[in-house]
């Protein structure tokens, strides 16, 4: 085992896992980080996104690693002082989830999208590849926009 040594919604963590370890094992498992979800396992269905220095990735397909020294956020650590992120709180006030199994996945994607355009286009939102079984589509694209609206 190597000490893997990244940080987790801003606090530093040294985690003993092997190099090759699937990211998601060592939130999961080790650190006990159960908001990204295990759906596939092979970077398809993205339930389990995160976001890696403020981008979207997958956590099930990345190695340990592949983030030494990185910040990871998870929905864990989205809100802060109490305040829900504007894309959590779109969420909720558009009811977006249905069966919730994928929202965590979802909103990370979302956050990911706001940091890279302030101002989402259809495209934009219909390039984020995360499976909604549901099928709230709709109501996700929705959500992005109305949070975009309410970003500094």
């Amino acid at each position: 085992m190597t000490t893997q040594n990244f940080s987790v919604n801003g606090k530093p963590v040294s985690v003993d896992a092997p190099n090759d370890m699937a990211l998601l094992w060592v939130l999961r498992d080790k650190l006990g980080i159960t908001g990204p979800k295990y759906g596939c396992g092979i970077n398809v269905c993205k339930a389990c996104t995160c976001n890696v220095n403020g981008k979207a990735f997958t956590p099930c397909s990345t190695p340990v690693s592949a983030v030494s020294g990185k910040n990871i956020t998870t929905i864990e650590g989205l809100a802060a002082d109490g305040t829900l992120h504007p894309v959590q709180q779109a969420w909720l006030e558009l009811d977006v989830a249905q069966c919730g199994y994928c929202q965590p996945g979802q909103i990370m994607a979302a956050v990911a999208l706001l940091n890279r355009t302030k101002t989402p286009t259809d495209a934009d939102i219909d390039a984020i590849d995360n499976v909604c079984r549901c099928g709230t589509y709709g109501r996700i694209r929705a959500a992005i926009k109305l949070a975009a609206s309410r970003m500094p």
